[in-house]
């Protein structure tokens, strides 16, 4: 079957959601689907006028069903949606209002706007049973909502042969992926030595991606602060790395949490979203959030235990090469296109 599929901005923006949108349209047609892309304004998730008058013209242009990822539609108006020419199914990577930084207003509003369009879709598709809650929560009954959890791409373990450990931690630069917990929690760390990287787009909240850089200034060059990097690069990090860590106040899945168990790196994360689920007990220690001294005790646990490090760096990847790959995501999601077609 055939459907357009509808992203804000470039796809080749450098974030897990993007990266889902790429391997959907890649894995496609080996599942019987065509996705036809469509770029929408690049505003979403705050478009201004002229963006949504641009984004009314091109879904009005479409013929058929089609599916608008969740950046963008939780902020179209209902009338939009109620104007495009065929049923919409929403992929959902994590409801907006759940990112953090927002002020209390602008959470209430997107909560709100979110709500009125998942209510105008015939199907969401969502990562994880977390993810899953969340969009119910928004009063969208369950049986509409179907999990098709992204894939993975095969990929060799890392050496971990670092002297001392480098811990690795890869995400956009913004508040949700507690960076400046991670931060706080190796100023904690007062026994042995390590280093950290710290890498991701910088270019979504350049004034939060400035004060983590403040706040490692102190710990001098055992921290470095990178920005976004493309394929080579991120390969690069993994191959250098001995643990990867990632304290996100939230996660509609953490895409860069399978990436790391696939690389065979011990994992130390935040019990937030749908970490708890996507981690087994073995591969990582998974704590509480917000929680620095919790997560300094963890780091330093697999920093200075090698053996414990070295068993969960096994299990992680075990787990890794049992989870299925881009097609099956693209058979789920083209299993729900097809039963709205009908």
């Amino acid at each position: 079957m055939r459907a357009a599929f509808a992203v804000p901005g470039p796809i080749d923006t450098p974030t897990g959601g993007y990266a889902y949108a790429r391997a959907l349209l890649a894995a496609a047609p080996a599942a019987g689907l065509t996705l036809d892309l469509v770029s929408l304004p690049a505003g979403f998730p705050r478009p201004d006028a002229a963006e949504l008058d641009r984004t009314a013209r091109l879904l009005s242009r479409l013929s058929g069903l089609v599916l608008i990822d969740g950046l963008a539609l939780g902020a179209m108006p209902p009338d939009l949606l109620r104007a495009a020419p065929g049923p919409v199914v929403a992929l959902c990577h994590h409801p907006l209002w759940r990112e953090t930084g927002l002020s209390a207003a602008e959470a209430a509003r997107l909560r709100d706007s979110e709500a009125a369009a998942l209510a105008l879709a015939a199907a969401v598709i969502v990562p994880s049973p977390a993810t899953l809650r969340d969009v119910a929560d928004l009063g969208v009954p369950p049986g509409r909502i179907t999990v098709a959890p992204p894939g993975i791409e095969p990929a060799p373990p890392a050496p971990r042969r670092g002297a001392p450990p480098v811990i690795l931690s890869l995400g956009s630069l913004t508040p949700r992926k507690g960076h400046d917990l991670l931060i706080a929690a190796l100023a904690r760390i007062t026994g042995p030595d390590w280093r950290c990287v710290i890498a991701g787009p910088d270019d979504r909240d350049p004034a939060w991606a400035a004060r983590l850089r403040r706040l490692a200034e102190p710990l001098g060059a055992r921290i470095t602060i990178r920005g976004a990097v493309d394929a080579a690069g991120r390969d690069a990090l993994y191959a250098g790395a001995d643990i990867f860590c990632l304290p996100s106040r939230h996660e509609g899945y953490g895409m860069v949490l399978a990436e790391a168990m696939m690389r065979g790196l011990p994992l130390v994360a935040a019990r937030a979203g749908a970490v708890p689920w996507l981690v087994p007990a073995a591969a990582g220690l998974v704590v509480p959030p917000e929680d620095p001294d919790a997560l300094a005790d963890a780091l330093g646990t697999l920093i200075s235990d090698r053996a414990r490090a070295d068993a969960m760096a096994a299990a992680g990847r075990a787990h890794a090469l049992g989870l299925p790959g881009w097609v099956e995501t693209a058979r789920r999601v083209a299993a729900v296109l097809r039963r709205v077609a009908r």
